[in-house]
């Protein structure tokens, strides 16, 4: 076995805001694997500024050269070493997953999971994304989801005003109920403490499913004491990212009880830390999905099937699936957003 490691800077079609600041580029690292005649690719893809392996260029290819040179002397991924480095642990867990895979029609390139979704037989029911931006934006964005057939539509808050957001969500309910359209509000942590239980009481009078990590990451006390009072179920995000060992996320989720977590392989340990969330998750009764993280298509088709190997073959929550429309430089894929749903076509 041999690897090359492939930097690509990805283009977003237009600025992607968040309540950390607006992406305009992505930087991504292909690893592409070689055996034989097989060749596969994985994408690894940190986030700056959010990822617990997001560091200077140059030290982050020396070591992803590191964990691919040893996974081709050895055949095998060392997960405890990777265990903190998950953006690359998923790009060498796509790679290896889809080296063996069959180059006989594009549905079965690229395959990592032997699925009815991995096969083009069924889709992965999905949410809109709505980015931040002002509020005219934010509604216009809104409109063009809804005319695509999203019923589930997830809003980025938290970076204009406040009362502008709630304008926004009354908007919707007056035109939609929550039969109709659901709401899922992602604040990215930008919620002061003291603020967050009036605004979420707000919120609330719109039907709204869930909350993402309305206050910042590290404050478990006080998101404990969130998840208690709010009217609202809290989900967490980055709250996970750096909680590698499993002994500790048993130990966060026991002490947080949030209603979901919202898992990412890229930010919270690959493939085999999403499942340990995952199964953790259930046992104390916290639910879960799946969404990708600003990744190429190459990452959105590995999530994706890891989601349905996950969930099974008929998924009824949506994921967080639809970010493959991004990029005005996107990697080829046999992807396509169907109404709300995502599917692998020929």
């Amino acid at each position: 076995m041999t690897y090359e490691i492939e930097e690509r800077l990805l283009h977003f079609k237009q600025p992607a805001g968040t309540s950390r600041g607006v992406y305009t580029t992505r930087k991504i690292w292909l690893v592409h694997l070689y055996e034989g005649d097989g060749h596969s690719v994985g994408e690894c893809a940190p986030l700056p500024d959010l990822s617990c392996d997001a560091m200077a260029d140059e030290r982050y290819e020396a070591l992803l050269r590191q964990f691919c040179k040893n996974l081709c002397e050895t055949g095998e991924i060392d997960y405890d070493a990777m265990r903190d480095y998950p953006s690359m642990l998923f790009g060498l867990e796509t790679a290896q997953l889809t080296l063996h895979s069959s180059h006989l029609s594009p549905l079965t390139t690229h395959l990592l999971f032997n699925t009815a979704f991995s096969r083009g037989e069924v889709g992965i029911p999905i949410n809109g994304l709505v980015w931040m931006g002002n509020h005219d934006e934010m509604l216009q964005r809104l409109e063009e989801k809804l005319a695509k057939g999203f019923r589930c539509v997830k809003l980025k808050i938290g970076a204009i005003d406040f009362e502008q957001e709630l304008d926004l969500i009354k908007r919707i309910r007056d035109r939609f109920s929550f039969h109709e359209v659901e709401l899922r509000l992602d604040a990215n942590g930008a919620f002061k403490y003291d603020e967050a239980l009036y605004k979420l009481e707000l919120l609330s009078q719109y039907a709204i499913h869930s909350i993402e990590q309305p206050i910042r990451q590290g404050q478990w006390a006080y998101m404990a004491e969130l998840c208690r009072e709010s009217p609202l179920p809290i989900a967490l995000d980055e709250e996970l990212i750096g909680v590698n060992d499993p002994a500790m996320k048993r130990h966060m989720l026991n002490i947080i009880k949030p209603r979901y977590v919202i898992l990412k392989p890229s930010l919270h340990g690959g493939m085999k830390g999403c499942r340990e969330w995952i199964d953790t998750a259930r046992e104390l009764g916290v639910g879960s999905w799946i969404t990708s993280a600003l990744e190429s298509n190459i990452g959105l088709n590995a999530i994706a099937q890891f989601a349905a190997s996950i969930y099974g073959d008929h998924i009824t929550m949506p994921q967080g699936l639809g970010t493959g429309q991004l990029f005005t430089d996107n990697i080829p894929m046999p992807l396509e957003i169907r109404n709300d749903q995502l599917w692998r076509c020929h």
